[in-house]
């Protein structure tokens, strides 16, 4: 294994301004049960698109300073002398939902849910994150890879894992399923429900080229929203389900009216889960209609279960049974940082891959 630099390239925001700065900066030390990681995949979502800017929900979910990158994988190169499990060597991803382990949710094995959670790359409880040539992460948040898959894959698994999490919660086997919205993570929501034994799905966006997207991950029908809205896709449901309504529906788009018309196309006894961050307050028409008579099941998701998610999906990558390297539209040197977050801007982009090695 070659050495360990004493200087690193790193991205970091220390003003409340926007954009970042890219500077070198000494490697760190692992102390206590933390492991040094060589990053080999940072990714970035919409979710940094507030933390680059740092508007006022950036204020809420981020702490100055902070290097940047919420989803990241690479390989324990240094370790403290409390780490227990992990040797040098091992590959991992970051779970970046760093739970307390002490409070009702944590001790009801709901660390994902933590009433105190701090994050990775987002300056909450550690200033770490993977936009970094190395990053220091404490053991228990480490995914160790069991299987065989490449650094693109490891580091697609945690926006996979969010899609899996709220998939799984739909108990989609036999079902038939809508997602809408078919951004990165409902894209992979899409590949998760067939992989998990979705008997048709109905994917929905605003978007051509991701619809068109959405079939190379297994969507059966594709709607195009841009227009009629909920109409479109009710009618759409209607025609294929004869009238009867789609028993699943996962709603990855954040987009309210979309989650307001939903109900209307989903079956007596049918679930759904929201996925999408909403931007306004939910309105429901017909409640006793759409909600009440309909003993329907709504679940929502905040990250991954930890770490029963980070499993299943590395399964489903190493047994081919999905493909999540199908959302990746750019990969990117963290030295064109500033190309990146265009692309993340432009509101057309699939999945950012950056490499922090170039």
């Amino acid at each position: 294994m070659e050495a360990i630099p004493t200087q690193m390239t790193t991205l970091i925001k220390r003003n409340e301004e926007e954009g970042y700065e890219c500077i070198q900066i000494p490697v760190p030390e692992p102390i206590g049960d933390e492991v040094l990681i060589k990053v080999t995949k940072a990714a970035i979502c919409g979710s940094d698109i507030n933390l680059y800017k740092w508007n006022d929900v950036a204020k809420y979910i981020a702490a100055l300073p902070f290097t940047p990158g919420h989803e990241a994988a690479g390989m324990v190169v240094k370790k403290g002398p409390n780490v227990k499990d992990l040797n040098i060597g091992d590959k991992i991803a970051v779970e970046n939902h760093f739970y307390c382990g002490e409070c009702f949710q944590c001790k009801e094995g709901r660390g994902d849910i933590c009433n105190v959670m701090n994050q990775y790359g987002h300056g909450k409880g550690t200033v770490h994150g993977g936009c970094s040539e190395y990053s220091i992460v404490p053991e228990r948040f480490c995914y160790k890879l069991r299987l065989n898959i490449s650094d693109m894959e490891a580091v697609l698994l945690e926006p996979m894992g969010v899609a899996h999490n709220s998939i799984e919660q739909l108990q989609v086997a036999g079902e038939r399923v809508v997602v809408i919205g078919c951004g990165p993570v409902g894209l992979l929501a899409v590949g998760c429900a067939k992989a998990m034994g979705a008997t048709e799905v109905i994917a929905v966006d605003i978007l051509d080229t991701r619809l068109e997207m959405s079939k190379s991950l297994g969507a059966d029908y594709v709607v195009n929203s841009r227009i009629k809205g909920s109409d479109a896709v009710k009618d759409e449901v209607m025609k294929i389900t004869g009238g009867v309504g789609v028993g699943r529906i996962c709603e990855a788009s954040g987009a309210t009216s979309m989650f307001n018309g939903c109900f209307k196309y989903l079956r007596k006894g049918g679930r759904v889960s929201v996925l999408g961050i909403p931007k306004q307050p939910f309105h429901i028409e017909n409640p006793m209609q759409d909600i009440l008579f309909k003993s329907l099941t709504l679940t929502t998701v905040h990250g991954r279960r930890i770490f029963h998610t980070w499993i299943e999906c590395e399964k489903l990558i190493a047994e081919k049974k999905v493909n999540p390297q199908l959302v990746v539209s750019h990969e990117i040197p963290m030295s064109k940082y500033a190309e990146a977050f265009q692309a993340l801007f432009s509101g057309t982009a699939g999945k950012i891959v950056m490499d922090p090695r170039c």
